[in-house]
This record gives C-alpha cells, structure tokens and sequence, in this order.
C-alpha cells in the first residue's frame, strides 16, 4: 500500500487493484492547489467545501469512481470501506454538524481516515471501529481536534503508524504542536509512505508526509 498526502484532509492510497482519494478539496477556500487525481473510489467525510470536492476526481478508464458521503459497509476492487458517523464539533453538530470516518480494509492492513473530527470518540466507539495500522489524524485544532486531543486519540487507536493532517494553514496549528507531543523535533516529512503488513514494528511511528 501506498499513501501520498495531497494537502489538508486529502490523500491518495493506493492499492494493488485501487486507487482511494479521501476528502478532494476546494484549491481557492484551502490555498494550495489541487493536483491532477484519478480513482477507483472517493470518500468524502463531510459537506463542506474543503472537503467535498469529488468533481476534482477524475475516474480510471472512463469509469467514474465509487464516491461515498454516508456512514455504512462498501466494497469496490477489493477494498472494503467502513463509513462511521461522528461529529464535527463537540455539541453533537449542532455547530459545524456530523462527520464521518472511514476505515479502508486493503491488503491486511487497515487505515483509519478521521475527516474533521471534533470530539475523541468514546472507547466503545472505537471497539466498534476495531484494530487500525494506520491512522491519519487531523491536528490543526479550531475547526477539529486539536494536537493534544490528537495524542490522545492516537494513545487509544494505538495504531502502528500515524500521519498527521489538517494543520498549517490559515488559523490552523502546524504540525510541529503534534510532534512534539512525541518527543519529535524538525521530523523530515516523507514523500510517500510505503508499506506492507509484514513490516509492522512493535513501536509506533508517527510519519509527515509532503504536499
């Protein structure tokens, strides 16, 4: 398996038989451009224009690609996706209103994408979701979780590894808050991560990526 960050709450994974990209987004509303994408399947955590576009997702083969916006079980390519609704906010969305989060099964490796989560979900939440390798986490703060919410999601996934997003722009806290968090300093991010279940380590490793 194969994660490129794409910048905010977007990433491309790739698969052996598919390629996801999660959250396409609005290059104007973000400030970073969108780069030229093409999937099999598009999940889409919320309504909001930062994190909906999917019109910015080309399909593969003349085939549009699977776009998913609603917590439930789907299958496409041999990836299984799991959609659990959340909340964007920490007043059960009466603010900023619900936000899913989507578990990708591929591989024998699962990766967990939070979307903009508002609130740490409550233990029996995440017995529900089940054991996650990856987790991609957002870290920004004001409109999600913030960098030490963050930590204390990732010490209650434990996950093998965790890429963080949603930071740095705007009003939103850089990455470095989170990474710190962890006894990490000036962490040189990665341009891809690359990885097979077989090479899972015993210690967990927090992973930037570049835009």
């Amino acid at each position: 398996m194969e994660i490129k960050y794409l910048g905010h709450s977007s990433f491309l994974i790739k698969t052996k038989t598919a390629k996801i990209v999660t959250d396409p987004f609005d290059p104007g509303m973000v400030g970073i451009k969108f780069p030229k994408t093409e999937a099999n399947i598009v999940a889409i955590s919320h309504n909001h224009k930062d994190h909906n576009q999917f019109k910015n997702v080309s399909g593969i083969n003349g085939v549009d690609p699977l776009t998913i916006d609603m917590p439930g079980e789907f299958e496409k390519l041999g990836v299984r996706i799991f959609g659990f609704q959340s909340f964007h906010d920490k007043t059960q969305g009466s603010e900023r209103g619900e936000n899913i989060l989507y578990k990708f099964e591929s591989e024998g490796i699962s990766v967990l994408h939070c979307g903009d989560l508002g609130v740490i979900p409550e233990e029996s939440f995440l017995e529900t979701i089940g054991e996650i390798d990856i987790l991609l986490v957002p870290v920004g703060g004001i409109y999600t979780i913030d960098s030490e919410e963050a930590f204390q999601l990732v010490k209650k996934v434990e996950p093998a590894i965790v890429i963080p997003m949603h930071y740095g722009s705007g009003k939103l806290a850089p990455v470095s808050d989170f990474t710190k968090k962890f006894g990490l300093d000036n962490l040189v991010p990665l341009p891809k991560l690359v990885y097979k279940k077989e090479e899972i380590e015993q210690e967990m490793k927090v992973v930037v990526l570049e835009i």
